[in-house]
């Protein structure tokens, strides 16, 4: 008898605590900082967005979905709701980076790639702590790339491709332990990249092409152990000068190296061929001589090899096709 009457008030409490969870979860609503923060947002966009944004809770109130482009979730103690990711391009954004951005504290995604965003972005991006995914690309952004960028220390992707930023490229950046992909080309980047990029452990893709840098890649990989995880180094369309450095061989992990179209001189050397899997090498428009190592032309991995426009030895051959290298920016998303 008193089993079954413990088991009659366990199902009463359930009755009870169940249809509260539920409501809790259901009903809960949006913190009133990212409200007033979508809201000011929307309000600078303009029309392109705002017949999405409609009903006054960006999460979804039951009744309606949440706003396009607009990620939510429920924090622990499922009290409220706070805006995680927000993904608004392609749609012709004009004006200046929306401040109120950086009031989304809990934002682990930002992709505003594809608009017609003007100006600088603002030194207020370091709030945003917890942001993994920052996509600015194909905009017309201006001024320099804030320092502040370096306090993201959760950042694992940051593509500001296809902009006008001008000034050198910050040596914060080296500040990101997370950071895989770094896309800074075609911009109006000047002076040399920093060699504290090397320090990052898990860089896996740099490309600073099409842009106005200096320097030599033996000032990029003076450090030592540097870049042990980079796959791909695209330093094409600069102003890079001197040779290949023998200790470029030491980034074993170098699929990609792009060199084409800068001031480059002087020999090949041989140990480009211990690159392990080097599969494209773009050594085309610069000044280089000599000849290209045997080695290089026996390599196991090696597809496409550009050679033209430089002063090599009479049968130097290329190496593939010679198709143009295309590869999209969501090659490197994920």
């Amino acid at each position: 008898m008193a089993t079954r009457f413990h088991f009659l008030c366990s199902v009463f409490t359930l009755l009870i605590v169940v249809p509260s969870l539920l409501n809790d979860v259901v009903y809960s609503k949006t913190l009133k900082r990212d409200v007033k923060a979508l809201n000011e947002i929307k309000a600078s966009l303009g029309w392109r967005v705002v017949y999405a944004w409609i009903g006054d809770d960006p999460c979804g109130d039951g009744d309606l979905p949440p706003w396009s482009g607009v990620t939510c979730s429920t924090v622990s103690d499922g009290d409220y709701r706070v805006v995680t990711e927000l993904e608004v391009y392609a749609v012709s954004i004009v004006g200046p980076f929306p401040l109120a951005v950086t009031n989304l504290m809990d934002l682990t995604r930002l992709d505003l790639h594809n608009n017609k965003l003007t100006g600088p972005i603002p030194s207020q991006i370091g709030r945003l702590k917890h942001l993994k995914i920052l996509n600015l690309r194909w905009n017309k952004l201006q001024d320099v790339i804030p320092s502040e960028i370096g306090e993201l220390k959760q950042l694992t992707h940051l593509y500001l491709s296809f902009n006008n930023f001008k000034g050198e490229i910050p040596k914060e950046l080296a500040d990101l332990p997370e950071l895989r992909y770094l896309q800074l080309h075609e911009n109006r980047l000047m002076g040399r990249i920093p060699p504290e990029l090397g320090t990052l452990l898990n860089l896996r893709h740099l490309d600073v092409g099409n842009n106005h840098l200096v320097g030599t890649i033996r000032e990029l990989i003076r450090v030592e152990g540097c870049f042990p995880a980079l796959r791909n180094l695209y330093l094409n369309n600069n102003y890079i000068s001197g040779g290949i450095p023998s200790q470029l061989a030491n980034l074993t992990n170098l699929e990609i190296l792009y060199l084409s179209y800068n001031k480059m001189s002087g020999v090949i050397p041989f140990g480009l061929a211990h690159i392990p899997r080097l599969t494209y090498l773009y050594l085309d428009h610069n000044q280089f001589s000599g000849r290209i190592p045997d080695s290089l032309y026996k390599h196991a991995f090696l597809k496409e090899m550009y050679i033209e426009g430089n002063s090599f030895r009479s049968g130097v051959k290329p190496i593939g096709y010679h198709k143009v290298l295309e590869l999209s920016d969501s090659d490197f998303l994920f």
